[in-house]
């Protein structure tokens, strides 16, 4: 589990929408032979965000398409090859919470094959981002 963060506490125990091992090949990686050949990249996402409307209406237009953010999420990954998943993890986070019903967002990226000298299970990076309120006409941050 992550750390809690006040408002985070209350986003936790919220309605959310959850894709877990989201599979795609893209060529991450801060070594030539990484970004050359690629890898599988393994993606977990949570979605905080009111599926109250969803339940109510019984129309997937009233809630976050899991199929349509699945296809955006594998998009965002294979794009723009980059060193570090942590800066694909944000990248994912940003995409997910561009989605107006989206309150908060958790995002794990797993690289079952990175270049590590010693046996191992799995490396991943997990982040967490809250939507940021606008403030309101004329006030200062």
């Amino acid at each position: 589990m992550w750390p809690r963060h006040g408002k985070l506490d209350a986003m936790t125990s919220r309605d959310s929408i959850t894709l877990t091992g989201l599979r795609v090949h893209a060529n991450h990686g801060v070594y030539d032979f990484e970004r050359e050949a690629g890898q599988e990249f393994v993606v977990d996402v949570t979605a905080w965000l009111d599926l109250a409307p969803a339940a109510a209406s019984d129309e997937v237009a009233a809630t976050l398409h899991y199929g349509e953010l699945a296809v955006e999420i594998a998009d965002a990954v294979r794009r723009d090859p980059v060193d570090l998943i942590e800066t694909v993890a944000e990248r994912v986070a940003s995409l997910v919470l561009a989605h107006h019903q989206t309150e908060a967002v958790q995002v794990t990226v797993h690289k079952p094959d990175a270049p590590i000298e010693v046996p191992f299970g799995d490396v991943a990076v997990t982040i967490v981002r809250e939507r940021v309120a606008a403030l309101p006409a004329g006030s200062q941050p």
